[in-house]
């Protein structure tokens, strides 16, 4: 395979780069290593390809754009400082509940508005319910369902104003004003919430409450209600009533009932639409905002933005430790309706197909899998979330001129992340195929699939024992077979620039929603025997810290010489279009490979240079450096680095390290760690054109 590689890049040296190369600004980052120009000019190619993308998305991908969105000093067009002001805009504006929980912030459904745009009610089966006078803001395909008339409602001392592309529009005649909803039969496990689209004009100070009857209640006007608040104006809220908490929900519920609590005549109301909606909320929420706040932080050093943010990054941490009950489980317990790690699918023994509707709700990126109960994936975010804020909070501890109340000791020292770590290796491992199952679900069932972007991340973020590190990537790069696996040694590198996602075919571990898996073959979905780019950063670090930095270098000429080839066709899009092997998601289009489009994550691939091989971690009050060369490179120089107000460029040998000041506001002090030896800690600020040299 190298061999080829040096011949297919001897031969793509002798024409220009992709035209994307052209594009690239002069002071974007470059990676220099003498005897190698092409190999890094390629892979700058890469970076600046997904780079322009990698600004504030979703709540999930917080802990994996903000570096390397925000490192880069790039002054055209102002796009460093750009990155910079839309992280602490975004960050600063996450929706934050009461209780802690943090939003997830994806597109417009008609699933829970905090949580993730599916499952929804319409593909709950016969016992959910829901009923949509108008869909005015929900995307095309995120429904399911059609626009209704109000046959069937009631209303009582209310007069009808017709329906309209708003809603249906009531006014209320008279006080105590209340609307029926028409008889249904809906199972509580496909309706831990109701949600309720609607304005009003006019009900002031009115208490409203949904009122339900069921098999067990069959009237009206009990202890079956549930408040909530009234609404006032122009603008279409959508209350989220969490059903699920009141002790007489019931099964079946038959009946609903709107009740305005109107004190008076008057007002008028405009409904949308009201429906039960499944619990879409994501547990990683919280340890994605926390890593995503610190390392906003660290990279930019913004104090106002830390003094601002600090209550409610503390916040988020303290729910994970009460709602998921980690300080009692040692590990991350989804309490939710639906997330209890049972699959929604089920076979007979005589393998016949039934679908278990409300049965695995989503927790994370890999949205179509159940993980959920005692949730491996969770656990490793929030333990390397718990480590993050911990250093942080010592900072904010140690440097009190930064205006900000510091913890207890005795908080700060409990913030180790241990116990997961300790827990967590013991009851997710599997000694029989020697990795970590998805999770240990309500039936005390260990899910595994060979999920390697699960065994990786727990290597990468230093959550697998020593001994687990090197089994896991043992496994991955094909030197031990797993029995009964789809796919094994090489085959795991099947599509070349990343492993496979799963290494064992999967038909029956998924959410109800995807209920016929069977129907697409074994590597044409993303999270089955597919791959996703981005995440081969994971798989890098973790060959370079088991197996050293000759072998993650391997790996890495291998996505290189398969970039090369893309980009020679003409992008991801041209090079699979059906003339070899691999299908793109992407855009609305299912597939088994993710590279571009919403896989905005493709960005992390390069920071193997930065934050694999220099070894290069910000830090609250500084940065440390660890570098580990390949036994190829004479040295590794890295440019353009923006660390707060200076713009460095740091270059690592075999035995030392110099880091140049390129430009310098004057206001940058940092404590700087090579190897872990703490070797300068400056006395005034990092100043342009000064130099700083460190053997070891």
């Amino acid at each position: 395979m190298l061999r080829l590689f040096t011949f297919v890049l001897a031969a793509l040296s002798t024409v220009p780069l992709a035209a994307q190369s052209s594009k690239i600004p002069e002071d974007f980052p470059r990676f220099t290593v003498p005897g190698f120009e092409y190999e890094m000019a390629l892979l700058r190619e890469f970076y600046w390809l997904h780079y322009p993308g990698a600004g504030p998305k979703a709540t999930l991908w917080d802990e994996w754009l903000t570096a390397p969105s925000l490192w880069p000093a790039v002054n055209t067009n102002s796009q460093s400082d750009s990155f910079r002001a839309q992280w602490a805009d975004t960050l600063s504006n996450r929706g934050i509940d009461e209780d802690g929980y943090v939003h997830t912030h994806q597109h417009a459904s008609i699933a829970h508005q905090h949580g993730w745009p599916f499952p929804f009610w319409r593909q709950g089966g016969p016992n959910s319910w829901g009923w949509h006078f108008s869909l005015a803001g929900v995307p095309n395909g995120w429904h399911h369902t059609a626009v209704r008339d109000r046959t069937g409602w009631t209303l009582h001392r209310a007069e009808d104003l017709g329906i309209n592309d708003a809603g249906w529009t009531i006014k209320l005649t008279e006080a105590s004003a209340y609307v029926t909803a028409p008889p249904m039969n809906v199972d509580v496990l496909q309706a831990p919430f109701l949600q309720l689209r609607w304005k009003a004009k006019g009900l002031g100070s009115a208490k409203p409450w949904i009122e339900w009857s069921s098999n067990q209640a069959r009237l009206f006007g009990g202890a079956q209600r549930m408040t909530f608040d009234a609404v006032d104006g122009d603008v279409v809220h959508y209350t989220m009533i969490p059903v699920y908490e009141h002790p007489e929900w019931w099964n079946p519920i038959t009946g609903l009932q709107i009740q305005f609590g109107n004190m008076t005549p008057g007002a008028e109301i405009t409904i949308q639409a009201l429906f039960t909606q499944y619990d879409t909320r994501h547990n990683i929420n919280n340890a994605n905002f926390i890593r995503g706040c610190v390392n906003y932080f660290n990279w930019t050093g913004d104090v106002v933005f830390l003094r601002s943010q600090i209550e409610r990054i503390r916040r988020a941490y303290d729910y994970v430790i009460s709602e998921f009950k980690t300080e009692e489980e040692g590990v991350v317990l989804t309490p939710w309706i639906g997330h209890g790690g049972r699959t929604g699918i089920h076979y007979d023994d005589e393998g016949n197909k039934s679908l278990l509707h409300g049965y695995g709700v989503g927790n994370n990126y890999w949205d179509l899998l159940p993980f959920g109960h005692k949730d491996t994936y969770a656990t490793i975010q929030f333990y390397d979330a718990t480590r993050a804020l911990a250093e942080l909070e010592r900072a904010v501890r140690d440097n009190p001129e930064w205006g900000i109340d510091a913890l207890p000791e005795s908080r700060i020292a409990s913030m180790t992340g241990e116990k997961l770590r300790e827990t967590g290796n013991e009851i997710f491992w599997k000694e029989d195929t020697g990795r970590f199952a998805a999770a240990v679900d309500i039936d005390v069932k260990r899910p595994d699939f060979g999920f390697t972007f699960l065994n990786l991340e727990a290597v990468y973020y230093d959550f697998a024992t020593p001994e687990h590190a090197r089994t896991i990537v043992e496994w991955v790069d094909g030197t031990r077979r797993v029995d009964g696996d789809t796919s094994q040694g090489e085959d795991i590198y099947h599509w070349r620039f990343s492993p496979r996602a799963t290494t064992r075919r999967n038909i029956e571990y998924y959410g109800w929603f995807w209920s016929a898996p069977e129907s697409i073959p074994w590597g044409g979905q993303v999270q089955d025997g597919g791959a996703v780019l981005g995440f081969s950063l994971h798989d890098l670090i973790a060959r370079l810290r088991v197996n050293g930095p000759d072998d993650a270098w391997a790996r890495l000429q291998e996505q290189l010489e398969w970039f090369a080839e893309v980009q020679e066709a003409g992008g991801y899009r041209a090079y699979y279009d059906g003339s070899r092997d691999g299908t793109l998601q992407g855009g609305g289009t299912a597939g088994g490979l993710g590279c571009d489009k919403e896989f905005f994550e493709s960005v992390l691939v390069p920071q193997i240079m930065l934050e694999g091989f220099l070894g290069f971690r910000a830090t609250p009050e500084g940065f440390a450096l660890e570098p580990r060369l390949s036994k190829e490179w004479p040295s590794l120089t890295i440019d353009r680095i923006r660390y707060r107000g200076a713009v460095l460029s740091i270059t690592a040998s075999h035995s030392q390290v110099r880091i140049d000041v390129l430009e310098s506001d004057g206001s940058t002090t940092a404590e700087i760690t090579v190897r872990g030896e703490d070797v300068f800690k400056s006395s005034g600020a990092l100043l342009p054109d000064s130099q700083l040299r460190f053997a070891y």
